[in-house]
């Protein structure tokens, strides 16, 4: 019995090792068939993850999307409870129409008040004039001015009292801004247009303030890794011309550009196949695919499949005839060979 199990074994790993043997000298091959001024990397096709996340904690009650789910740009995904929120909006509400009832009588107190003052104004200059045909005693004009002042104060006092109901009303309408706002939030939408990656809870648990709920794809951000030596990468412009053939098709190329090139080098990671063993320090080199190419075909973009991009060093270099095949209008991915050519992206 150890001995069978020993034997598989071996053949297993003849197996693996014939199988990156001829994988390393195709690369090589084809590396060699390259014109100079275009270099090659693999990679696979990535997007940009967006996490959905809630701002306040809460119950969730409803979930409209489902993993795999394509969703729009906007698109309301995720409602939490508001019972409490709109509860409280009823009493800032009630609070509002209170404040009103106030500043309505406050505004009362005002034309009477005002209409006192007149009154008053009005008894103390006919005091004056008999006074000064002695009709009238010093007394009584000392009486009419008191109340004129009086009638003053009394108004200065009702204007105060209106201009407290208008701030009262200001910030009950605050208040009510305030909790429309976190109403708001505990409706959580779409930022991105692309494909629910993980549903990361359900219906009736509870997040909270921050919790994931939903990661997407960026499916309008579409772009492939590689990495390649510095005496590539110092010879590469932003924007320079790139192709990207997929393993599952590699007769057909897709059109790119290079968006980034990494200010640092870095050690190699283990899956990635470079052409020489002993590079180690590489950079991270960004292949990005038109936006305006991926949303034509937004519905049949899938992350994780696997290829090599080609990026042009020198722009006056013609691409090769087989790199320079665009995939037909009319083309199906099927899913199986989708599959075969992608794996989980983590």
């Amino acid at each position: 019995m150890f001995k069978r199990v020993l034997l598989v074994l071996i053949a297993i790993s003849a197996v693996g090792g014939g199988w990156y043997w001829w994988r390393t000298e195709r690369a090589n091959q084809i590396a060699s068939e390259l014109p100079a001024g275009i270099v090659q990397g693999n990679g696979r096709i990535e997007a940009v993850q967006v996490d959905v996340s809630a701002k306040y904690a809460g119950r969730v009650t409803k979930i409209t999307v489902h993993e795999g789910d394509m969703v729009k740009s906007g698109q309301t995904l995720v409602e939490l409870d508001t019972s409490e929120l709109r509860a409280t909006m009823a009493k800032a509400k009630a609070e509002r129409a209170e404040a009103i009832e106030t500043l309505a009588e406050a505004e009362a107190e005002i034309v009477r008040y005002e209409s006192d003052l007149l009154l008053a104004d009005r008894n103390l200059e006919r005091t004056a004039k008999l006074m000064e045909r002695n009709a009238a005693s010093q007394e009584e004009y000392d009486t009419r001015k008191s109340q004129l002042e009086s009638a003053k104060a009394i108004l200065k006092v009702a204007q105060a009292h209106r201009r407290t109901s208008q701030r009262a009303i200001e910030a009950v309408d605050a208040e009510i801004e305030r909790i429309q706002s976190q109403i708001d939030d505990f409706t959580l939408y779409s930022a991105v247009e692309g494909r629910v990656l993980y549903r990361l809870v359900e219906e009736g648990e509870v997040v909270t303030a921050g919790g994931k709920v939903l990661t997407l794809l960026d499916l309008s951000d579409i772009y492939m890794e590689i990495f390649l030596p510095s005496e590539f990468t110092s010879q590469l412009s932003i924007f320079a011309e790139a192709r990207i053939a997929l393993d599952f098709a590699p007769e057909y190329t897709i059109p790119a550009s290079v968006s980034f090139v990494s200010p640092e080098a870095q050690f190699t990671p283990k899956q990635v196949e470079t052409m020489k063993e002993r590079d180690k320090l590489m950079f991270r080199v960004k292949v990005q695919i038109p936006r305006e190419l991926v949303k034509k075909h937004i519905e049949k973009v899938k992350t994780g499949v696997r290829g090599v991009a080609y990026v042009k060093l020198d722009p006056e270099v013609e691409w090769p005839e087989r790199l320079n095949q665009p995939f037909p209008q009319t083309i199906e991915f099927d899913k199986e060979s989708l599959e075969e050519a992608s794996v989980n992206t983590p």
